[in-house]
């Protein structure tokens, strides 16, 4: 290959150049036998330091090559970029730069569009410093007014606008002001552009700066806003569908820039709420739910609800909506087409976006809404015959979108609605009975509430019984919304369910067995909610029976590697949690497969770290991909386990190697493995201590360390299982605690100092395993006890009466009693701490609290005592009357 001199001065070897394009003919060829030698040949050229000046030369200027050879050499030039650009030398870059320059004019659009892409990356990569003649040719381009040269910086400037925004919006050593101050002028100007694709770039290009809003946009807003509207009604869909965005994107950030144009804006967006093109009548109807969520003043769209709310309520008839409604039923649900929902993804899209809009402004509006929505409903609703039933299905939705903003003025007639939507459930017309599905489950709550009288009591069984129909309708998308309706009312319903356990569960198992791969992940859901909502009542015989077989056989039929086994694994978790111990004879096996997978999976880590993933690795010969899924689920299934069996636990443990293990797993890089190792660590240390011991001390220090980390806020769930976990192990080791209490207990005293930003979980986490320690090690606590005791106090102020928060106290009295003269300044928190229990049950513990308060009566003499109950509110003293302190 030639050598790399002076940029101008590079010419190519005519040898190579055959050679390089012979190979991306051959690449592209749709014939060729082996591609993998032919990238393995570019790979082998791809070490010598001017490939890629060769791969812009082809790009560029190869003569009689090609547009698709030329394109190719330019798409092999970005990727090379990436990997390249930092051993690239000047000159060689500099020659490809000069390259890329005139392509951004060539004839033909996918030249230009490639050029734009590569001068993308070049940007993102080395930014716009590196390369001042970019800007220039940029701006020369886009005033030349011949259209190519337009289009191709247009292209290039899109693609940077839309990868990295900020470069442009900043300070460029060499330049008086930013470049972005050029370029929003020059892009509102195009967009009077008689050239659609420059309208659509440039007002994607400016889009992409209302969230960022330089100086220079917010300067020009006006004429941004009179270009918005110019476009408004636009020939081109593209084009209305980005002023749309530009609208919702301001009502979201810059509000107030839209105040005084919004009855245009929103006389605007009513327009193209009826668009015949289906995307921009969802980007319109995005701009309802922005409004509310940006909770602007409700009486801007109060007039216009006689006009928003019936669109909302109902899509336009179009042919192109009743087409793939039918595909569904046509197929009648047969097992053979996998995926029949794709073709209705944009119509659904479209009005689900507007039920969306619905619920937003019922929560807005809440009952005001009714006068104007429910004739149009109720008329909809009472239309007869086929060819109505497409309004039916409208008014079946929007009942169900204001289902919870307006559920004051419907509760007199959800009794009649109910009523009405359950005959639904089996209408000839598919998406009716997915519709009605969705729509009950919304009203869930009063369905339940209402079994409290007969007639309530009626009309929940037939819900129920309905939707159990409905599980195992023909038709996927009804089997879906049955399935996902049913888990809704499972979680509500409880106890209530458990008269018909063996009726559902033989209805659940039947849809196990009738629906395909996809859908049964919401079997598996709905199973797994059930044995959370009933939880021991599942463990008879005779539930077993219709449950464990087809579940156990489908567990058996999975591979160790197979993605079907996530919801699986998912759904035994529960169904561990509910039986208890009656899960032990279903155990072992279930056990064994976890600890396998874990270690496959670890395996495969280790392999992949080796490899680093290089292209030559044959990902088959490798064995197993890491899925760090597989982890997560098998560590939260072994919690299941270990919840439910409790003690019965520790056998299998015992003949395993769960302990190293869950030690690597407590050290993964991978912040969801590490938070489901806690978790684990916390079960095991609650029923079989003894099988961590021999690596006690290594499990503390790497839990302690989850809670001294700067990144706590990113990762406060695992911070949170991790305290909670050091807790539980402190509880059964008692004083084997002290080598790490210091450590432990300065990482939890910094977070109850800055709770900021931190949830309520880790304050409470953090202030009962504090207690713990301070129970089980009070002699290495008790001296540091004045740094802390108020945050602390005030934190166990708000923990709900538990066993863990007796715990604490019993730590907090163990602390005292060793130095009772640490906490005297902290006295009024630890009484609002004491008054913060409805009542102590246990009655050691309330006798040590009296003594405490006893003691402190007795230490504090003239008058101190009296002085520090004047400090209390009065519920505060009432609390602390029980205690006999007067």
């Amino acid at each position: 290959m030639a050598s790399g001199g002076e940029a101008a001065a590079w010419v190519p070897q005519e040898e190579g150049l055959r050679e390089i394009c012979g190979l991306l003919e051959q690449q592209m060829a749709p014939t060729a036998d082996d591609k993998s030698v032919v990238w393995q040949k570019l790979e082998h050229y791809s070490q010598f330091p001017d490939f890629n000046s060769y791969l812009a030369f082809i790009f560029a200027r190869a003569e009689g090559i090609s547009v698709e050879v030329r394109q190719a050499a330019g798409l092999l030039l970005k990727n090379n970029l990436r990997s390249a650009f930092k051993t690239m030398t000047p000159a060689n870059c500099q020659y490809i730069k000069s390259e890329l320059l005139p392509c951004m004019g060539a004839a033909d659009k996918q030249i230009r569009s490639t050029a734009g892409t590569i001068i993308s990356t070049f940007v993102q990569i080395g930014g716009v410093s590196e390369w001042p003649e970019l800007l220039h040719a940029l701006v020369k381009c886009l005033d030349s007014n011949e259209v190519n040269h337009m289009e191709g910086a247009m292209d290039a400037l899109s693609k940077i606008c839309e990868d990295v925004p900020q470069l442009l919006d900043s300070d460029i050593s060499g330049l008086s002001e930013r470049p972005i101050n050029a370029f929003v002028p020059r892009f509102i100007q195009l967009f009077q552009s008689p050239h659609a694709t420059l309208r659509k770039l440039a007002l994607g290009s400016v889009n992409q700066y209302v969230m960022l809003m330089p100086t220079v946009l917010y300067v020009s807003m006006d004429k941004y806003l009179q270009g918005l509207f110019l476009l408004a009604n636009d020939p081109v869909p593209e084009v209305r569908k980005l002023v749309c965005a530009a609208f919702v994107q301001l009502i979201e950030v810059r509000s107030a820039v839209l105040e005084p144009h919004l009855r245009n804006v929103i006389e605007y967006m009513l327009v193209v709420n009826k668009d015949q093109d289906d995307e921009v009548a969802l980007e319109a109807c995005e701009f309802w739910s922005a409004y509310c969520e940006a909770e602007l003043p409700p009486e801007n769209l109060r007039e216009f609800l006689p006009r928003l709310i019936p669109e909302d309520g109902s899509l336009p008839d179009r042919d192109q909506d009743l087409k793939p409604r039918f595909h569904a039923s046509r197929f009648h649900g047969s097992e053979d087409v996998e995926d029949e929902d794709d073709d209705i993804v944009n119509v659904w899209n479209l009005r689900k976006c507007s039920a969306a809009a619905l619920d937003f402004l019922s929560n807005v509006f809440g009952d005001e809404i009714l006068p104007t929505l429910m004739p149009i409903v109720q008329a909809k609703l009472s239309a007869t015959g086929d060819e109505a039933w497409k309004d039916r299905e409208a008014s079946v939705l929007t009942l169900g979108a204001i289902g919870e903003g307006c559920i004051n003025g419907l509760y007199p007639h959800l009794s009649e609605i109910i009523s009405f939507l359950i005959p639904l459930l089996d209408d000839k017309f598919p998406l009716i009975r997915s519709i009605s599905c969705w729509t009950l489950s919304r009203f869930s709550k009063y369905i339940v509430q209402g079994t409290a009288h007969r007639e309530g009591h009626d009309q929940f069984d037939k819900v129920l019984t309905g939707l159990l129909r409905r599980i195992l309708d023909d038709n996927k998308k009804v089997q879906e919304a049955a399935c996902s309706a049913f888990a809704t009312l499972e979680e509500e319903a409880a106890e209530e369910l458990v008269p018909r356990l063996e009726v559902i569960l033989q209805h659940l198992m039947w849809a196990f067995g009738k629906y395909q791969r996809r859908n049964l992940r919401i079997v598996y859901d709905a199973l797994g909610t059930l044995a959370d909502a009933v939880g021991g009542e599942l463990n008879q015989p005779k539930y077993l029976e219709i449950l464990m077989p087809p579940l156990i056989t489908k567990w058996q039929q999975l591979s160790n590697s197979d993605k079907d086994l996530f919801p699986l694994l998912e759904c035994f978790t529960s169904i561990a949690q509910a039986l208890g111990t009656g899960f032990s004879q279903f155990a072992q096996p279930v056990y064994q497969r976890c600890i396998s997978i874990i270690q496959t999976q670890q395996l495969a880590k280790s392999i992949r770290r080796e490899s680093h993933f290089s292209f030559q690795v044959d990902p088959v010969s490798a064995g197993t991909q890491y899925d760090k899924e597989f982890v997560v689920c098998c560590l939260d299934l072994l919690s299941g386990l270990a919840e439910g069996l409790g003690p019965g636990i520790e056998s299998l443990v015992s003949q395993s190697n769960l302990r190293d293990l869950l030690l690597q797993c407590c050290m993964d890089d991978a912040y969801d493995v590490r938070q489901s190792a806690f978790a684990l660590l916390g079960d095991l240390a609650r029923v079989c201590p003894v099988h961590l011991h021999p690596r006690l001390a290594e499990f503390l220090e790497v839990a302690a360390k989850q809670l001294n980390t700067p990144k706590l806020k990113e990762t406060v769930s695992v911070a949170n299982n991790a305290c909670w976990a050091i807790g539980e192990l402190a509880m059964k080791v008692r004083k084997e605690m002290s080598p790490v209490v210091l450590t432990v207990v300065s990482s939890l005293v910094l977070i109850l100092q800055h709770p900021e930003g931190l949830n309520k979980s880790l304050i409470e986490n953090t202030a009962i395993t504090l207690g713990r320690l301070a129970w089980v090690c009070p002699e290495l606590v008790s001296p540091h006890m004045e740094h802390f005791m108020q945050s602390w106090c005030i934190a166990l102020s708000m923990i709900r009466d538990d066993i863990e928060k007796e715990d604490a106290f019993r730590g907090l009295c163990a602390m005292v009693r060793a130095n009772p003269s640490g906490a005297l300044n902290s006295l009024v928190f630890i009484c609002k701490a004491i008054a913060s229990w409805h009542e102590i049950r246990s009655e050691d513990l309330h006798n040590e609290v009296c003594q405490v308060l006893h003691g402190y009566k007795q230490m504090l003499k003239d008058g101190a005592w009296e002085q520090c109950m004047s400090a209390l509110e009065p519920p505060v003293k009432e609390k602390l009357r029980k205690y006999q302190l007067q």
